[in-house]
């Protein structure tokens, strides 16, 4: 049977070429598309594939978020994370997430077929750029188990609340986005900037950058 994948990523051009890419590969099926994290979830719900393709920055809820939740949801959701970035607090932070794989996006097609597989079989798989920043990473801490944690253990919720933060929504724009009040979305910022000692939405939104949740301008 064929691997099915579904592809996660804001771009629709890149969806499409990544889905024309892939089905000229016999043994691999693209079954679903994303655009962005919630959606991701949602179809790796409903359908269940071998290997959510993700990509790291996505409006709404980020890939490295999404991929945390994937994994906690669903024991065996096999994540390789497809991104333009390779700077170590994106590996390190989507390993850490739960990720089995990482590669950069101009990888040949034949090497992401063959990560698609790898993981699949329950490998991890690390482009070439990725393994160097893992190996730089376990050179200082022993392992990505180490101290120097991309970020505090936050709540999805707090996760969220951040993300729409560094993408410059107000308080009411979050408020209604998420469902609550705006001063839930207020005390929420405060807990944000006592947490992660940032005390202004700038070092907010520094901070959101370097861990992945959005990208930088």
């Amino acid at each position: 049977m064929p691997i099915r994948v579904v592809i996660a990523d804001d771009h629709a051009l890149v969806r499409s070429g990544l889905r024309a890419l892939l089905e000229r590969t016999q043994d691999i099926e693209v079954v679903g598309e994303a655009s962005d994290g919630r959606e991701a979830l949602a179809q790796l719900e409903a359908l269940r594939p071998d290997v959510l393709l993700m990509d790291v920055t996505m409006a709404g809820l980020s890939g490295l978020e999404a991929t945390g939740r994937a994994v906690r949801a669903h024991r065996a959701a096999r994540v390789l994370v497809l991104s333009m970035h390779t700077a170590e607090e994106y590996v390190v932070g989507a390993l850490r997430a739960g990720a089995a794989g990482y590669l950069h996006k101009d990888a040949a097609a034949t090497e992401l077929a063959a990560a698609i597989r790898a993981v699949r079989r329950g490998e991890r798989y690390l482009g070439e750029e990725a393994a160097r920043r893992v190996a730089a990473y376990e050179a200082r801490f022993g392992s990505l188990r180490g101290p120097d944690a991309p970020a505090p253990a936050l709540t999805p919720r707090e996760t969220e609340v951040l993300q729409l933060i560094a993408e410059g929504r107000t308080m009411q724009e979050i408020a209604r986005r998420l469902e609550i009040s705006p001063k839930t979305v207020e005390t929420h910022r405060y807990r944000l900037m006592d947490r992660l000692d940032r005390h202004h939405v700038a070092g907010l939104v520094r901070f959101a950058v370097r861990i992945g949740l959005v990208q930088p301008e």
